[in-house]
């Protein structure tokens, strides 16, 4: 376990997001009826943010960002909130209104979502630079991409600089310079994100694949690569190690959180100084239960869930 001072610290998006319930998702020009609609915060950075809040222990959970001047503002920033997380790095612009996400979630849990960045697409580097300090007390920084480009790349610096173990989640995906890839120690695509991320075209990545696109993908320049193959679990490699860990059956109603739970569990882990292994299947774990439920933040499961969890399948 971590010493009570130890801080995770998440840069990245808070979105509102506005979910509704397909029986599939709509084709280009069709109009399809939906139902079960929800507002229910979210954004890439938030959602890892309190999924951290709620799997932390000991561990002080900072969130760095923007929204705008508006209700959904306050709602956001209350989620976090309640989960634990420390908001007071969230500032907030005239400019733009709050971010906002549209998700069709249809049937079998697969999802199709637009994103209006709004606030989020004003974090700066110079933000980045007005919050250093709470880079300087991270242990791990976690990071995605719904923030402007040149600021994730000021961000990762600020935070290697400080001493952090930095964490890249490459979504949504998209081509990354060298000299930010270069600053990531640990990178964790899914498999979409990593035939992006090689220039390749989209396909079904199985783990002989995976350990094929690790190497190439550590070439990038990150220190360390974990392929997250949903149910088939994941697939870690560095410049020693390349280990293997399964993942768990259940059934899916709603994948929206999952790769967000996934690497808040991880840098949760990561920050307790787990062992490689268990921070692997905890992160598995937690990302599990979290498609079993509908929603980004309301689909993160406690700490408490995750152990009984994983309790019960060594029971098995």
């Amino acid at each position: 376990m971590s010493s009570p001072t130890a801080t995770l610290s998440v840069t990245g998006s808070l979105n509102m997001d506005f979910v509704v319930q397909v029986e599939r998702l709509p084709a280009p020009g069709e109009t399809v009826l939906g139902h079960g609609f929800r507002m229910i915060p979210g954004g890439k950075g938030a959602n890892q943010a309190c999924a951290a809040g709620k799997l932390a222990r000991g561990i002080r959970v900072r969130m760095v960002g923007r929204v705008g001047y508006d209700p959904f503002a306050d709602h956001l920033k209350a989620s976090l909130a309640a989960a634990g997380v420390d908001v007071s790095s969230v500032h907030a612009t005239h400019s733009q209104p709050t971010g906002i996400a549209e998700i069709w979630v249809e049937r079998a849990g697969q999802n199709s979502i637009v994103v209006a960045s709004g606030a989020n697409g004003e974090l700066s580097p110079a933000d980045i630079e007005s919050v250093r300090n709470v880079y300087l007390s991270s242990s791990v920084s976690l990071f995605q991409l719904e923030t402007p480009l040149n600021t994730v790349e000021a961000a990762l610096r600020v935070a290697r600089e400080a001493g952090a173990m930095t964490v890249l989640d490459p979504a949504p995906a998209r081509p990354l310079p060298a000299a930010l890839l270069a600053l990531v120690d640990v990178l964790t695509p899914n498999e979409s994100e990593a035939c992006i991320l090689l220039g390749r075209g989209p396909s079904r990545v199985g783990l002989e694949e995976a350990r094929e696109m690790s190497a190439e993908l550590r070439k990038l320049g990150p220190r360390a690569v974990v392929v997250k193959l949903g149910d088939q679990g994941c697939l870690y490699a560095d410049e020693f190690t390349q280990l293997v860990s399964p993942g768990f059956k259940v059934e899916a109603v709603d994948s929206t959180a999952a790769g967000d739970t996934f690497n808040a569990a991880l840098g949760v882990a990561l920050c307790e100084k787990m062992a490689l292994e268990a921070a692997l299947r905890f992160a598995n774990a937690a990302a599990a239960i979290s498609v079993t439920r509908l929603g980004a933040q309301s689909s993160a499961p406690s700490r408490e869930e995750v152990e009984a969890f994983l309790s019960e399948r060594r029971s098995h």
